[in-house]
């Protein structure tokens, strides 16, 4: 009869249990890099120089920073690059939400020479190019916090029910 040799018994190793889930959760991996947002932006907002899509990139993120607020505006400064985070966390909350046709307009108010238009292309330049970058999770988050209407300028369908 043949016996089966011996095996040493299997000890099976403990794993750690998964990290809490938290609203001020750092994102995984590390930050994106400046260069890569000014190159993402630059190109899909079509802007000749990279000059012109970091002063873009500015304006429309200190105009967000103002009214992304609590656990997100945090997340968010943690998920850009560093000096995208700056201009966010630099920005003092704002006293009363803006639609998004009056975010645009103060945009267009920050930018010499800017109309609705244009400056509707370039917020829509810049937050476009978010969602890939520090992930859709958080933009669902930030859209959550924001009047209605701001998903269209982050490139998304508006699917908000009309009031």
């Amino acid at each position: 009869m043949a016996t089966k040799p011996a095996t040493k018994p299997t000890v099976p190793t403990p794993t750690p249990p998964p990290a809490p889930a938290s609203r001020a959760e750092a994102p995984a991996g590390p930050r994106p890099a400046w260069a890569d947002l000014v190159e993402q932006v630059r190109e899909a907002g079509r802007y000749p120089t990279r000059p012109e899509a970091e002063r873009v990139i500015r304006v429309v993120l200190s105009a967000l920073g103002g009214h992304v607020v609590g656990d997100e505006r945090v997340d968010l400064a943690r998920a850009l690059p560093e000096q995208a985070a700056r201009v966010v966390a630099a920005q003092i909350p704002a006293t009363r939400p803006l639609t998004a046709a009056e975010f645009v307009d103060s945009v267009a108010a920050r930018i010499a020479g800017a109309t609705p238009a244009t400056a509707r292309w370039d917020v829509s330049s810049v937050l476009s190019v978010l969602p890939p970058l520090v992930g859709d999770d958080l933009i669902t988050r930030v859209l959550d916090r924001l009047p209605p209407g701001y998903a269209l300028l982050f490139g998304r369908a508006d699917l908000t029910p009309a009031a």
